[in-house]
């Protein structure tokens, strides 16, 4: 994992920002995480790895810290925004990162109702309640940032399961929904959503290794040459986060090197 060290101190574009991620503790957020600490933002990483998130916030030292977080018990989400305010005085990004895969089942028969409502639970309600509450101390503010992770899934069928699919496609509604009513108010919405890449939820869910999964992306990539790493969605995290993307809200920033404007199935493009 990039340590982003070699970025100078004076670049940095969080500085006096405070941001809480959800399942900050490993993949995606883990890695946001430090790069916007390394940022200068001081970070509340959220997430139900108690040991993880606790290993992860002492080494980013004394302005982040840890707090156990189910995204799908309000009041725990509550304490988690509550948790920032009273550490660090404000809160200025919220970073809706928490997610599940759920059952690697691509058959609608086979689909349970269990497992559909615990993946909606997770991954569109947790977003929800974390929408809610960021905006709750927001809106006084009358600034903020909200981000949330959606997938390529949120805008294309048949790539993942039924309860994944319709869950991001439920972020991105939310996501503009509430960029329309938040945007008076200063607060910018979007979400991201980057296409299949190594995290501890994705190798589970497809049963492989990290090489393996990467090397099968990359296989049914468009872009070649390039394999999507928990970097890259970090980084456009952060570009959302800051000044970078000031003017930008009400946006699904899609990250898949192209997989979902093409139809391989049409192949009238060929190397020459």
């Amino acid at each position: 994992m990039a340590t982003h060290s070699d970025l100078p101190t004076n670049h940095q574009k969080l500085q006096d920002k405070v941001a809480l991620i959800t399942g900050g503790a490993s993949g995606i957020g883990e890695c946001t995480a430090r790069l916007f600490r390394f940022h200068g933002a001081k970070v509340v990483i959220a997430d139900v790895q108690d040991e993880l998130g606790r290993s992860v916030a002492s080494e980013l030292g004394a302005d982040a810290c840890y707090i156990h977080c189910d995204v799908t018990n309000e009041d725990d989400i509550r304490k988690a925004v509550d948790c920032a305010v009273s550490k660090f005085g404000k809160l200025d990004i919220m970073f809706n990162n928490a997610g599940i895969g759920g059952e690697p089942v691509h058959n609608i028969v086979k689909t349970s109702k269990q497992d559909f409502e615990r993946v909606l639970s997770v991954n569109l309600l947790g977003p929800f309640l974390g929408t809610k509450h960021a905006a709750r101390v927001m809106i006084p503010a009358r600034s903020g940032c909200i981000i949330t992770t959606a997938s390529v899934a949120s805008v294309i069928g048949g790539a993942a399961s039924y309860p994944y699919t319709c869950a991001k496609h439920g972020v991105v509604g939310l996501t503009k929904n509430a960029s329309s009513e938040l945007g008076m108010y200063g607060i910018r919405v979007n979400c991201i959503s980057p296409a299949a890449l190594v995290t501890p939820l994705a190798t589970k869910y497809v049963g492989l290794t990290g090489e393996e999964f990467e090397a099968a992306m990359e296989e049914a990539a468009n872009l070649k040459g390039i394999r999507l790493k928990v970097d890259d969605v970090a980084n456009a995290a952060l570009y959302l986060a800051s000044e970078d993307g000031r003017f930008i809200s009400g946006h699904n920033l899609v990250l898949d090197g192209g997989f979902s404007a093409v139809n391989p199935s049409f192949g009238i493009f060929k190397e020459e």
